[in-house]
Parts: structure tokens; C-alpha cells; sequence
């Protein structure tokens, strides 16, 4: 068993601006000596372009954003930014490949689900998700039925998007009702929470969408283990307790072994004011999944 990082890059941000980077170094850190944990691997361009369309990828790769869509992605275009946003989307498709082969694949990164196929959108360059379903299917003879369990905070539109015509996909996504994004897409089961949730409230409704989305019989599990529901996320608008997102993890687990399925879990968000909560949480995810699946 092994995970993928993107600790050793970085990109320039504005003073002040609240993008978490150091949340990757600080789960990588967390996790020493538990598995080998390996830079991730730059996404080849080919799967990019299985996924994403292709006038907006030329268009990247060759003038980057504009300053509107900047605006839109709510980070500055710079190319720091791009070789990492293709180093996390990579880890994911290398921990997709890992969980066909070993039962569970591991990004410390990833996640980035408002990423739409032709426009970058909150935080999220590239949807690495779909860029490693669609790898999956047209590189590595995937057939199989895909569920994309996603518990960000925040609806995961962009993959709900991608994947709204394709009845091999089955996205979940529970979320606060009246967070970003303004727009909810339709995914197969979108579950919207009222502000404030904490873990009883949560975790009931949770349980009964894994039951209905695990009815899907799915063949992989992708899961986006988001940390922003914790109480005093910056942007999360719920109220789980750090043993509450341990319970949430737990569940999913609990869910992927009775199915006996392989499963995949990328970080997604997670903007605490306490930094070290943020950290912990997220690095609690993964000794849980190795634990409870490994």
C-alpha cells in the first residue's frame, strides 16, 4: 500500500489569500512511517484530454486563464499552479490504478470537483476524478460501474456535470444546502443539508444515502473525504465534530467493505481556522480507510 503527495510543490498566493497549502506537507508529515508516500506523478496531457475539453486545455497549456477566470477558479493563474493542479490530478489517477490492483488507492491530494470539462471553478483546475474515470475506461479496460461518493461540504458540481448523461456513474453528493456552488447541478443523489448540521443530523443522512447509492452494485468507489463539514470551517457552513467526520469516515468504509469493492480516496477541502484541525482530520481519513480496508 502506498500514497501520492503533491508536498513538494507549490505555487505563489496573495498575502492573506486562504487557499490551504499547508494542509498537504502537513498530512504527508502526519502520515510518515505508516506507508510509503510518494511524490504524485504528473497527469499525462493524453488523459487530460480524455476528459476535459479540448479548446479549453490548449487554451491552459498555452495562454493559461484570463483574469475573469481566474476570478472564477478563485486562484491566480500561474504556472506553479498548473504543474501542480497536473502532479494532484496525476496522484489520483495513480491511486485509481492502485485500487484496481491492490483494493485501495490513496492521493493526499485531489478532489477537485467544481472543475467543470471546459472551465476551471472553485479551487479546481482539472476534475482529477473524472480525468482518472475516463483514463480508466479508455487506457486500462475498465468497464466496470463507477459511485462517486462525495462528502465535501460543498456540492461537487463539476463531476455531477461531467458524469449527468453516463449511466455507468452514479455521483452522491451530500452537501450544505445553501452553500457554493449558487447553481446546484444534477447529480443521481444530491442530499442538501441545512446550515449549522452536526453529527447526529449528518450521519443520519448519510447512512440512508449510502444505502440507496451502494443499491447502485457499483465495481469502484471513489471517495472525496472532505473536512470542510467540520464546526468552524472557514467556508463549510456545518458543525461536525472531529470524532463526527471519524464516524462519517468510518460509515463509507464500513459501506465499501460489505460491497468487497475497491475503493479510491482523494482529500478535497478543508479551510479550518484551526489549521492543525484541518490537518488532523484529513490524515485521520487515511489511517481510517488503511485500518478499516488496507
Amino acid at each position: 500500500m502506498r500514497a501520492y503527495t503533491t508536498a513538494h510543490l507549490s505555487f505563489a498566493l496573495p498575502e492573506g489569500h486562504l487557499f490551504p497549502l499547508y494542509k498537504y506537507p502537513g498530512v504527508a508529515e502526519a502520515l510518515k512511517g505508516l506507508l510509503p508516500i510518494l511524490p504524485a506523478p504528473e497527469a499525462p496531457k493524453e488523459a487530460l484530454y480524455l476528459a476535459h475539453e479540448r479548446a479549453y486545455l490548449d487554451r491552459l497549456f498555452t495562454e493559461g486563464l484570463t483574469r475573469e477566470e481566474s476570478l472564477r477558479l478563485g486562484l491566480p493563474f500561474s504556472q506553479g499552479l498548473l504543474k501542480r493542479a497536473l502532479h494532484a490530478a496525476g496522484g489520483t489517477l495513480r491511486a485509481a490504478e492502485d485500487a484496481l490492483e491492490l483494493g485501495l488507492g490513496l492521493n493526499l491530494a485531489g478532489g477537485t470537483h467544481h472543475a467543470f470539462p471546459g472551465r476551471a471553478e472553485g479551487y479546481s483546475l482539472f476534475n482529477d476524478v473524472a480525468v482518472a474515470i475516463h483514463w480508466l475506461r479508455a487506457k486500462q479496460g475498465f468497464g466496470g460501474r463507477v459511485l462517486v461518493v462525495d462528502l465535501d461540504a460543498h456540492q461537487g458540481n463539476g463531476t455531477a456535470f461531467f458524469f449527468q448523461n453516463d449511466p455507468t456513474v452514479f455521483t452522491l453528493s451530500l452537501h450544505g444546502e445553501r452553500n457554493y456552488p449558487l447553481k446546484k447541478e444534477k447529480g443521481d443523489l444530491d442530499v442538501g443539508l441545512p446550515d449549522g448540521t452536526g453529527d447526529e443530523g449528518y450521519l443520519r443522512a448519510l447512512e440512508e444515502a449510502l444505502e440507496r447509492a451502494f443499491a447502485f452494485r457499483p465495481d469502484l468507489v471513489f471517495y472525496n473525504a472532505g473536512v470542510d463539514v467540520l464546526k468552524g470551517d472557514r467556508f463549510g457552513r456545518l458543525a461536525l465534530s472531529p470524532e463526527g467526520v471519524g464516524r462519517r469516515d468510518l460509515l463509507v468504509f464500513r459501506f465499501v467493505r460489505r460491497l468487497g469493492v475497491p475503493l479510491v480516496v482523494v482529500m478535497g477541502g478543508g479551510y479550518n481556522r484551526d489549521p492543525a484541525l484541518t490537518v488532523a482530520a484529513h490524515a485521520l481519513t487515511y489511517r481510517l480507510a488503511l485500518s478499516s480496508l488496507a
